[in-house]
């Protein structure tokens, strides 16, 4: 139960990030609140250590996982932020949150990524 727990709100982190980045590009309509942004951190760690203590196996799998998904955030931010920078498109509204997107999911991602299979 705990791993299935874990994974949802792991799954609802990474939403949260999705939102924050989606937003702003206007691809949704909605306002990126305090609650996504708190939640989008909280969630996606807070989820992915309940799965993977609660892993039997492939917590290793789960981590590369989870970090390839969060790079793949940061990179969609980072292009949307170069494409304002090139006055290319304006995102609707404030380009914070696609800096808090890059920011996490570069550093979240890339510690997921790093993780490597132990021997057993």
């Amino acid at each position: 139960m705990v791993y299935v727990a874990g994974i949802v709100l792991l799954a609802l982190g990474i939403a949260c990030g999705a939102l924050l980045l989606l937003i702003p590009l206007g691809v949704i309509p909605g306002v990126a609140g305090i609650a996504l942004w708190v939640l989008f951190p909280l969630f996606a760690i807070g989820g992915f250590l309940m799965a993977a203590s609660a892993a039997q196996t492939g917590a290793s799998m789960l981590s590369r996982g989870t970090g390839a998904i969060l790079m793949l955030l940061a990179l969609g931010a980072a292009i949307a932020l170069v494409l304002q920078a090139a006055s290319i498109f304006e995102p609707a509204g404030s380009t914070l949150s696609l800096w808090y997107v890059l920011v996490l999911g570069l550093v979240l991602g890339a510690t997921g990524l790093a993780t490597r299979k132990t021997a057993t």
